[in-house]
């Protein structure tokens, strides 16, 4: 008999000899559900008090850096009152001094510590710029946070950060009342418990979930731990109402859970197998472009399904499915496969050009996808220095040294690689340190608060400077507004993609869209150029 037979069977039996089944699986659900929301409101209070650290130790960084610049680097009269000066007016730092290469404070305003007690480990030859570390002595009885920057003669200007910077609203209050939240500044050192409810065990107890954060800049890390008492507390009143229905959803849950496990999950199989087969699943290219000339560099390829009947539906949809059903391997096949017919005329006669593959972390478990690459694009028109593979930091590749070797031989062949949505998955800069990139691709959500954001500013200039130093290229992605392009220009960031230039295109508009530029029938950054000027005319002409 076939399997969906015996689903079929026990399901009725279950139904008839359980009428309490949707009673389990309702609890089952809500409890589910409470978690899940309690996780997702726990990770926002993480991300909160990584957010504030990470600004607050900027904003001190940032200060000191200052600081040097303007000659503050002595213990003069004249420069504690200009650090008294600083402190009234930066609310994060509670403490501004000079300490000798022993760690020992030869000034320190407020002055609070005992003469001769080292507040910071002695400076080793190899210490960088700048250092993190908790106090070794207490400041007003709460050990704080210790921000330094090294100066040429061993010196170091130092500054406390106040703790009140993590004085934060912690969450919701059904989570508040029975929550620890511990910050911890490197792997050993707890700066601060922002959040402790005494009279509730939450230590204690074993029942309890937790969550954590990391900062991708700094040696900051957040633990959110909360009571499930308190977690299922979210849905006590719906469980009471599961309690009352559940001898009326019973059959129907059972009938829906049988209907659910058979017929449409084959249908919907075989649906998607005979897409794949039916060459339904194509490619749309995204222009790339040199911001400072206008010039087309390139495309990253991005897949689409074109229904029969024309409509076409975005990989949001059905790409988790790909991935997990193992489809996703034909699928960038076939995509490969009709790049060289899309573009190989085109790329053939400009060797500039680059294509970017996207590949997901299942590629990296075995080298078979150098064996796909290399059957597809060598010798064909579309070169394999043409070829870049992407990427995504978005999910976890399982084995770091083996994903190494398939990009080093990738690498062999000419082909370049890149890291999409960097600073945005479970990578980060370790990617870049093991994985030898040739380009990092900087995510939508570094580039959209660009010009509002002082942060955002930072963080693109530290990336734009990390892959300088590290001989990479640079790529934006998400560009939508020209004064993103002048930022990013500013930053030494060359090349961008995004709506500003243009949406993913058919093969066809894609053609067109190259050609126009080739033709210098148009040029992106140079029409963004003239609309705004002319904006900007139009604007003053008003005025007068």
């Amino acid at each position: 008999m076939s399997r969906h037979y015996f689903v079929f069977v026990r399901a009725i039996l279950v139904a008839l000899g359980l009428s309490l089944l949707p009673l389990l699986i309702g609890n089952m659900i809500l409890e589910n559900f409470a978690v899940h929301q309690a996780r997702n409101e726990m990770g926002a209070i993480a991300d909160r008090y990584i957010t504030r650290s990470e600004t607050a130790i900027s904003d001190v960084v940032e200060g000191l850096r200052q600081m040097q610049v303007k000659g503050l680097t002595s213990c003069t009269r004249q420069n504690q009152a200009e650090f008294e000066k600083t402190l009234a007016q930066n609310p994060v730092i509670n403490a501004i001094g000079i300490v000798d290469p022993r760690g020992v404070p030869m000034c320190y305003v407020p002055s609070q510590l005992n003469p001769g007690s080292s507040i910071l480990p002695a400076l080793q030859p190899d210490a960088p710029r700048v250092g993190i570390a908790m106090s070794w002595a207490e400041y007003q009885g709460v050990r704080t946070a210790l921000v330094s920057w090294k100066l040429k003669n061993g010196w170091r200007l130092v500054a406390n950060i106040s703790p009140s910077i993590l004085a934060i609203e912690p969450g919701p209050d059904y989570l508040r009342s029975a929550s620890e939240i511990e910050v911890r500044l490197g792997r050993d050192h707890v700066w601060v418990n922002p959040v402790t409810n005494p009279s509730h065990p939450v230590i204690m107890g074993s029942n309890y979930i937790e969550e954590f954060a990391g900062s991708n800049i700094y040696p900051i890390s957040v633990m959110v731990r909360s009571d499930m008492d308190a977690v299922m507390s979210l849905v006590r009143e719906l469980k009471i109402i599961a309690v009352i229905a559940c001898s009326g959803v019973a059959i129907f849950l059972i009938t829906l859970g049988v209907w659910l496990s058979w017929k449409p999950e084959k249908d919907a199989e075989d649906d998607f197998v005979a897409s794949i087969r039916n060459n339904e699943f194509i490619p749309y290219y995204q222009p790339v472009v040199d911001i400072e000339t206008g010039e087309l560099r390139g495309c990253e390829m991005l897949m689409r399904w074109q229904l029969p009947n024309g409509k076409v539906i975005s990989p949001g949809q059905f790409m988790t499915y790909a991935e997990t059903s193992g489809h996703i391997f034909e699928m960038t096949r076939s995509i490969m496969r009709q790049s060289i017919e899309d573009l190989g005329e085109l790329y053939s006669r400009h060797p500039e050009l680059k294509v970017s593959v996207n590949l997901f972390a299942g590629h990296f478990n075995d080298r078979s996808v150098v064996d796909d690459i290399l059957d597809i694009y060598e010798g064909s028109a579309i070169a394999l220095n043409q070829v870049v593979m992407e990427v995504t930091e978005r999910q976890p590749l399982e084995d770091i040294d083996l994903a190494r070797k398939i990009i080093a031989e990738l690498q062999a062949h000419g082909i370049r690689v890149a890291l999409d949505d960097v600073g945005t998955g479970h990578g980060g800069l370790a990617y870049l340190q093991k994985l030898g990139m040739d380009i990092v691709k900087i995510d939508k959500m570094f580039i959209d608060p660009l010009g509002r954001e002082e942060n955002a500013f930072r963080l693109v200039d530290a990336i734009a400077e990390l892959a300088d130093t590290m001989n990479m290229g640079i790529i934006a992605e998400g560009v939508e507004k020209y004064e993103q392009i002048a930022l990013l220009r500013e930053l030494g960031v060359s090349s961008a993609q995004g709506y500003i230039f243009s949406r993913p295109l058919s093969a066809r508009k894609y053609l067109e869209f190259a050609e126009d530029i080739f033709s210098d029938r148009a040029n992106p950054v140079r029409s963004l150029e003239e609309m705004r000027k002319s904006l900007e005319q139009a604007a003053d002409e008003e005025q007068a």
